[in-house]
């Protein structure tokens, strides 16, 4: 028997977590990666937020021969069935094609998972990808999960870290221009993420004192004040200051050289100023397989290394592995976080 039927036949098994994966963008993969998640025992429910009529669309386009019921909190699961958590599309939507009308759907799958999770109903969520193009154009300014996340639950500080490929990227800036890298990464600020991914490293990995190489945001780390003073005026004196604190933190360490085998066998993490001066690089190691993790919150939340490919939507092409390794993930942090409380 699986585990999830053993749980369930069992009166008296303590109830299992309860994981929200928000299904995205309706006309991009999402919906198709989520209905693969059926064929898996996992040791958390899963609640999958999505509108129940696209869900089952998708699921005849692609064959999908797995059982799919509404999710009833108070009644335990059949071993192999998708729980459909039901938020309605504001218009049916094809495969593949984009709809603004329906980007205020996408938001409150987000918005009912973060809730979930602030009162305790969810124990995490774990989100397919999104569109923020089309939930722009739908007059909502929209910049990305984190930052959507950050503000419904008031998160003070919050760092984006993906994982994949034996590689662990945070960023000390997420989804700006380039242009405006450099007045965002002020010393208060990238002091309060390097304390933000050092404690959830503890929390979550059960690692104390992370070693975290630090990378500068100026090519060669600014040459000595040469190409850029960043390095010199806000990175260097954080280090410092935090190095005296006990942080076992490398750097500012020149961006093309820091991702070598001999500087990467000895660290935890790296710390990437911004968005693309990391992600290629775990990207390319991991990429289909890879999750996103936000650190910082009062939730868990971590995703999809990808985006929401609407050129295979409804083709069976979709590759779900990154979904479950974000729903591993989660069960992880989740376990870690509860033996911790026990203690």
């Amino acid at each position: 028997m699986s585990r999830e039927g053993a749980a369930a036949s069992d009166p008296g098994a303590a109830p299992r977590p309860v994981i929200a994966v928000t299904s995205g963008e309706p006309a991009g993969v999402g919906p198709d990666i989520c209905l693969a998640l059926a064929g898996h025992a996992f040791s958390a429910r899963l609640a999958i937020l999505c509108d129940r009529a696209l869900l089952g669309e998708r699921g005849r386009m692609l064959r999908a021969h797995g059982m799919v019921a509404d999710y009833d909190p108070a009644r335990p699961p059949a071993p192999g069935v998708l729980e459909v958590l039901h938020l309605p599309l504001a218009r049916a939507c094809r495969a593949g094609v984009l709809d603004p009308a329906n980007g205020p759907y996408v938001l409150s799958l987000l918005e009912r998972a973060a809730d979930g999770c602030m009162s305790g109903e969810f124990a995490a969520m774990v989100t397919a990808p999104v569109h923020k193009g089309v939930i722009n154009d739908a007059g909502i300014p929209f910049t990305g999960h984190t930052e959507f996340l950050a503000e419904r639950t008031q998160a003070v500080q919050v760092v984006m870290m993906l994982a994949g490929g034996g590689l662990r990227v945070a960023l000390a800036s997420t989804h700006l221009a380039l242009k405006d890298v450099p007045g965002a990464i002020t010393q208060e600020r990238l002091e309060r993420i390097l304390r933000v991914l050092c404690d959830s490293f503890a929390r979550f990995y059960g690692i104390a004192r992370p070693h975290v190489l630090v990378a500068g945001l100026n090519p060669h780390s600014g040459e000595g004040g040469h190409l850029g003073r960043e390095e010199i005026e806000v990175i260097v004196p954080v280090l410092d200051r935090l190095r005296r604190e006990g942080f076992r933190l490398s750097g500012p360490l020149p961006a093309d050289t820091l991702f070598t085998p001999a500087n990467l066998e000895a660290a935890d993490c790296v710390l990437a100023m911004y968005h693309d001066q990391g992600l290629p690089v775990l990207k390319y190691a991991s990429f289909g397989q890879g999750i996103n993790v936000t650190l910082g919150l009062p939730i868990i939340r971590t995703s999809v290394d990808h985006g929401t490919a609407l050129d295979i939507a409804g083709t069976g092409r979709a590759d779900s592995r990154s979904l479950y390794a974000a729903v591993e993930a989660a069960l992880e942090m989740i376990a870690s976080r509860a033996a911790q409380a026990s203690e």
